[in-house]
C-alpha cells in the first residue's frame, strides 16, 4: 500500500466534488465528527426552518396551518422526497412514528398477509440475524409473543447462514442492510430473490443505508422497508422514521396501530376503521409537525448531488482509514471487523479493542467522535457530505497517539448512551 500523508490527504480534499456540502451543516470548531451512523450533524438551515414552525405556522397561524402549512400532508411529502434516495416510486414511502414502531407494523402485515394466502398459511417463521440491531428483534419477539399462534424466529449467526435458514418454512425475513456493529452490507437483490423462491416475504431495515449508499427497493423487488431519519439523513435527534411498502402489497397492507390518520376519512370521524388507500395506512396517530420539518431540511442537501457521488466519497473515505490505522497502529491490537470489499461494506468501520470504549472515550475528549458498540468494538461512521480527508488522517493520528501512550482511562466512566 501507498504511504499517504497528510499533504495528500488535503490534496484530495482540493479535488472533492462534494467538499462544498460542508458548509450546509454547523460543525463544531476543533471536532472531528465520525458519528454521523449514529446521529447526523445539523443542517444550517435546521434553526430557521425550527423557528418558521413554531412562531409563524404555529404560534401565529395555530391550527390553521394543518391546511395553510401542509402540516397533513407533510408524512407523504417528505416521503416523496425520501423515495428516490432508497429506490422507491412517488407514493411508496411515508415518514411517520419511530423506526420500531415502522417495524412493528410491517411485521404485522407481512404476516398477516402470508396467513391470508393458502400457499404460506401455515407458515410461522420469521427469520433473522444474531446480530441484527436489538429493537429489530425485539419487535419480532414482541409480536410473536403478542400472536401466541406457533409463531417463531430463527436466527443465524453468520450471512452465509441465511441462504440455508430462508427455507419454506419462512414466513418473513428481517434482515438490516448494513449491520450496525460491523457495517456489513447485504446483497439485497440476491437476499430477496432467494426469499421470493422459497415463498417468503422480506422485511428490510435501511437505518444504516439510507443517505448513505444507493438502495434500489423496487429494482430488488422488495416488500418492505423501514429506516430512521436521524443517522445519514441527517433530521435530527429522535425524527420520524420511515416505511416503505411496495405498491403490489399495499391494498392488503394492514396492521393492529390502526390509528386515525390511516382511516380513509379521518375528520368523519367515523366509529369503525376503514383503511385509506395507498401507503397512507401505514400512519397511525397525529404527527409531530416540528420534528418532521427538520427531516425536510436533511433531505434538501441530497438533492444537490447524487447517492453514486456520496458512495464513491464514501468507500474512498473508508479505505483511506483503514489503510491508515493499519499503517500507523499496526503494533497496537486492534481487529478490523469491518469487510474489505467494497460490495460488503456501508459507510462505516469498526475496530474491536480490548479496552474500546476507554479508547473510545480517550478519542472523544480529545475531539474525535466515533461511538461504541459490545462487545469491544469503536465504530466510525463516514458522512460524505461533511467528513474530509484530512478529518481521517488527524482522526487517526489522534486514536495513534492514544494508543502509543496509553492515555485511556480503564475506569472510564460509563455513560447511558455509549
Amino acid at each position: 500500500m501507498t504511504t499517504m500523508t497528510r499533504n495528500d490527504c488535503l490534496t484530495l480534499d482540493q479535488g472533492d466534488t462534494l467538499a462544498g456540502f460542508r458548509n450546509e451543516f454547523s460543525l463544531p470548531e476543533g471536532t472531528i465528527y465520525l458519528d454521523g451512523n449514529s446521529l447526523g450533524a445539523m443542517p444550517k438551515a435546521a434553526p430557521a426552518r425550527a423557528q418558521q414552525v413554531i412562531t409563524s405556522e404555529w404560534g401565529t397561524d395555530l391550527i390553521k396551518s394543518w391546511n395553510k402549512a401542509g402540516w397533513f400532508d407533510l408524512p407523504s411529502r417528505l416521503g416523496n422526497l425520501l423515495a428516490p434516495l432508497i429506490g422507491a416510486a412517488e407514493n411508496e414511502v411515508v415518514v411517520t412514528d419511530s423506526t420500531s414502531v415502522n417495524l412493528f407494523k410491517a411485521l404485522a402485515a407481512g404476516l398477516q398477509i402470508q396467513a391470508s394466502k393458502k400457499e404460506t398459511v401455515g407458515r410461522k417463521v420469521i427469520v433473522s440475524e444474531r446480530s441484527n440491531f436489538p429493537t429489530d428483534l425485539y419487535m419480532a419477539q414482541g409480536i410473536t409473543r403478542w400472536l401466541d399462534r406457533g409463531y417463531t424466529i430463527r436466527l443465524v449467526d453468520t450471512p452465509e447462514e441465511l441462504a440455508e435458514a430462508i427455507n419454506t418454512e419462512a414466513a418473513l425475513v428481517m434482515l438490516t442492510h448494513v449491520n450496525y456493529r460491523t457495517g456489513y452490507l447485504h446483497d439485497m437483490p440476491a437476499l430477496t430473490a432467494h426469499a421470493h423462491k422459497q415463498g417468503a416475504l422480506i422485511l428490510w431495515d435501511l437505518a444504516h443505508s439510507a443517505g448513505a449508499l444507493p438502495v434500489e427497493l423496487k429494482r430488488a423487488n422488495a416488500d418492505f422497508a423501514v429506516g430512521c431519519t436521524y443517522k445519514y439523513l441527517n433530521g435530527g435527534p429522535g425524527s420520524p422514521a420511515f416505511i416503505w411498502v411496495a405498491q403490489r402489497h399495499q391494498e392488503a397492507f394492514q396492521h393492529p396501530l390502526s390509528g386515525w390518520w390511516g382511516h380513509a376519512s379521518p375528520f368523519a370521524m367515523q366509529p369503525a376503521f376503514e383503511a385509506t388507500a395507498g401507503i397512507r395506512r401505514a400512519l397511525c396517530g397525529t404527527q409531530p409537525i416540528v420534528s418532521l420539518a427538520m427531516v425536510e431540511c436533511g433531505l434538501e442537501v441530497f438533492a444537490k448531488t447524487s447517492m453514486q457521488a456520496i458512495r464513491a466519497k464514501s468507500l474512498a473515505l473508508t479505505d483511506l482509514f483503514i489503510q491508515l490505522v493499519e499503517q500507523r497502529c499496526s503494533h497496537h491490537p486492534l481487529e478490523l471487523v469491518t469487510p474489505r470489499m467494497h460490495a460488503q461494506r456501508g459507510s462505516q468501520v469498526s475496530f474491536r479493542h480490548a479496552h474500546g470504549y476507554a479508547v473510545m472515550q480517550s478519542l472523544i475528549a480529545r475531539g474525535v467522535i466515533g461511538d461504541y458498540r459490545e462487545p469491544g468494538i469503536m465504530r466510525f461512521g463516514f458522512t460524505p457530505l461533511y467528513v474530509r480527508f484530512s478529518d481521517v488522517w488527524d482522526a487517526v493520528e489522534i486514536l495513534r497517539d492514544i494508543l502509543d501512550t496509553a492515555d485511556y482511562s480503564m475506569n472510564a466512566e460509563r455513560h447511558a448512551v455509549t
